[in-house]
């Protein structure tokens, strides 16, 4: 069986750092899915959920976007009537509780970062990839497997930070992993880069999941409690069976990495 991990991003990668949270933090999430899994079970059941209630058609598939569900906009409209969003969002999270996939994310307080170190050696979001691939291939060597990394697509020249980031581990390592390891464990040392509008199923379950569990790591990070609306919901979801952790149980550090 091969494994693939797919990757979105919420927050700003820039290396400026503000107290503004819209700048202040970078988190990428990883999501694995086995790839047999995904074509017999994943795809199948997003695009019945999308069919129910959009009217997604195989020519013209929408494709889920977390952003435009929350604020329903076309062609999440449907939503703005209470009892069908009542029903999706009881759907929704039914889907996420039932597949089977792991989570890790990784959170960098860009702020904080500049303060402790007063420059950086890498951007952003190289040191999130970093922990990131870290922890997918500590997984992959647990379950004595392989797979590979696919990340939503940014344009240009974006993509190929993305990928030269990526290259750079590949090759040279990190201060935990040798590059050989991620050798034997990853069975491409290209970085797939792919848009969510090619609609990828691994993706559109990342980028559901991808901004409830940056709340939820920054919320245990300031010991709070998980946030009460439907991202919370998700989070519980997350915590109770879906976040990569320790054989003791434990979640931070394992399935949560918060930076630095």
């Amino acid at each position: 069986m091969k494994y693939r991990l797919y990757i979105d991003e919420v927050g700003n990668s820039d290396l400026n750092a503000s107290k503004d949270p819209n700048h202040r933090y970078l988190s990428l999430t990883g999501v694995i899915i086995e790839l047999g899994y995904v074509q017999t079970t994943v795809f199948p059941a997003i695009e019945t959920l999308k069919a129910n209630y959009f009217n997604s058609h195989p020519d013209e598939p929408i494709i889920l976007h977390r952003k435009e569900l929350v604020n329903k906009r076309y062609p999440f409209h449907s939503l703005r009537d209470p009892e069908i969003e009542q029903q999706f969002n009881a759907e929704l999270l039914t889907l996420l509780h039932n597949l089977q996939y792991t989570v890790i994310t990784t959170v960098i307080d860009k702020l904080e970062h500049q303060q402790r170190y007063t420059t950086w050696r890498f951007d952003p979001y190289h040191y999130c990839l970093a922990v990131l691939m870290e922890r997918y291939v500590f997984w992959l060597e647990q379950h004595h497997i392989t797979g590979d990394v696919l990340a939503e697509s940014r344009g240009g020249k974006e993509d190929r930070r993305l990928k030269d980031s990526f290259t750079r581990l590949h090759d040279n390592g990190t201060e935990y992993v040798p590059a050989t390891k991620f050798a034997t464990l990853l069975t491409s040392k290209q970085l797939k880069v792919k848009p969510k509008s090619n609609n990828i199923a691994g993706l559109q379950v990342a980028d559901l999941v991808a901004h409830p569990s940056f709340k939820v790591t920054q919320a245990r990070r300031e010991n709070k409690a998980l946030p009460d609306n439907f991202g919370g919901e998700i989070g519980k979801i997350l915590e109770v069976s879906k976040y990569h952790r320790s054989p003791s149980g434990k979640i931070d550090g394992w399935g949560r990495k918060w930076l630095p």
